[in-house]
């Protein structure tokens, strides 16, 4: 079938391409492995077949992600963090008029569509994963090696399809398109830095976080994700069915079923979220010291001292895309819909106090939150705060989960070794973000 048109969306500075198929009742955003060109999918029967399947029964909506196929490219030592592409998904959603959709995420692009379901439940009306995984030993180091060392040698040829389709590592037509495909979806050096990027991706975290509707698609002998990976999304997210289908070959267009299966879970009765449960990102900052500064100034200078702070703080929110839920005297209690902008927020909020001669002190978790009226309540917010006191003078303390969610997105932490929480049976690793 003839590719359709493809189309930019913008996200920021970037132009991420894509294509809608067909006019069914229900949006599907497809969210591809990490390659992809949108042009070079319609040559493969296989892969064009199973496009137009989902194309009878919704209004499909795939694109390639930023650096990869038709997408502009981008710089391979400072690559896209999930947050980031979060927000090229909905820059594609705005820029064909939906405001709720499916998320269908194949292999890599499992974890970023499992994420900005957990993120925005109200944009998400259900869920499916094929192939995918939730933390970075999706893959053996001797595998990963292996695989690098291919790129390195040979990337192209189309000599890694045994690797992702061992059943039709003899077919000579789909290793050619395999090789083309590889080519057009990235370049060598983008391909490594994608690879190793992904081998930092954990999303366990956040699983229990999700509240649509879900559906997990895994081979039972997969060769390239073992199956025990989807098992471990199945079971840890709430209410998800699981299917096994029979094979070894990872590359999902393989498999007859899956369009089938899909088509059931999706034109099914699905209830969209009733609660008001999201994944955020939550930071405390407030004031070292405020209580002796402010016997130290007086009412009126301390007043004056507030405002100026409070003034500094709501406009870094303000840049950093933060919604602030509170003001406590002297801090803030925010919340992000990406741990990357909250850790920027936090040291922006660090550096810009400086000229007032006071220090605040931040901490961040990532985590379910109930939204109640004006305010937010759960564990996440009382770990944030706890992680917040632990904070030194001018540091900007986070958890494990933030500093696993923000992995590619450039920012660096210095361990601060384990800590007991409150309310935690675990006692936690924390880190602390180096400016």
């Amino acid at each position: 079938m003839k590719s359709p048109e493809t189309r930019y969306a913008r996200s920021g500075d970037v132009r991420i391409a894509y294509q809608v198929i067909g006019n069914g009742p229900i949006d599907l955003v497809f969210v591809p492995g990490f390659l992809s060109n949108l042009e070079v999918h319609w040559e493969d029967p296989g892969y064009s077949h199973l496009l137009q399947r989902l194309g009878a029964f919704t209004r499909l909506i795939q694109f390639d992600k930023r650096g990869t196929g038709l997408s502009d490219r981008v710089d391979t030592h400072d690559l896209p963090s999930l947050e980031t592409r979060m927000d090229d998904v909905r820059a594609v959603m705005d820029a064909v008029g939906t405001e709720r959709a499916a998320q269908l995420g194949i292999s890599e692009g499992g974890p970023l569509a499992t994420l900005f379901a957990a993120t925005y439940p109200q944009r998400c009306r259900g869920l499916v994963l094929y192939g995918s995984f939730a933390r970075s030993s999706w893959i053996t180091p001797e595998g990963l090696e292996a695989y690098l060392g291919y790129v390195e040698r040979a990337w192209g040829s189309g000599g890694s399809l045994p690797m992702w389709a061992p059943s039709r590592k003899n077919d000579p037509a789909l290793q050619q398109w395999w090789g083309r495909f590889e080519r057009l979806g990235a370049s060598p050096a983008a391909a490594i830095a994608l690879v190793r990027m992904i081998d930092k991706i954990d999303i366990s975290d956040i699983l229990s976080s999700i509240h649509v509707p879900t559906l997990v698609i895994h081979c039972t002998g997969d060769t390239l994700i073992n199956v025990e990976h989807g098992r471990g999304l199945a079971e840890h997210i709430p209410g998800a069915r699981l299917l096994e289908l029979p094979g070894d070959d990872h590359l999902f267009f393989l498999h007859d079923q899956i369009g089938d299966a899909i088509e059931e879970f999706l034109t099914g009765s699905i209830s969209p979220a009733e609660n008001h449960r999201v994944l955020a990102t939550v930071l405390f900052a407030d004031i070292v010291g405020s209580t002796a500064r402010a016997e130290e100034l007086g009412d009126q200078r301390w007043e004056n001292l507030l405002d100026a702070h409070h003034t500094t703080v709501r406009r870094q929110l303000a840049r950093y895309r933060g919604n602030e839920v509170k003001s406590l005297g002297d801090g803030f209690l925010a919340t992000f819909d990406g741990p990357a902008r909250a850790v920027r927020c936090a040291c922006a909020i660090a550096e810009a106090v400086g000229p007032l001669h006071i220090q605040v002190r931040s901490g961040l978790h990532t985590g379910e939150i109930e939204q109640v009226d004006n305010d937010v309540k759960g564990i996440a917010v009382h770990i944030a705060s706890r992680v917040s006191a632990l904070a030194e003078p001018g540091e900007v303390l986070v958890s494990r989960t933030v500093k696993d969610l923000v992995a590619g997105s450039g920012l660096s932490f210095n361990k601060r070794g384990k800590h007991s929480l409150k309310g935690l049976q675990e006692p936690m690793d924390l880190y602390a973000a180096s400016n």
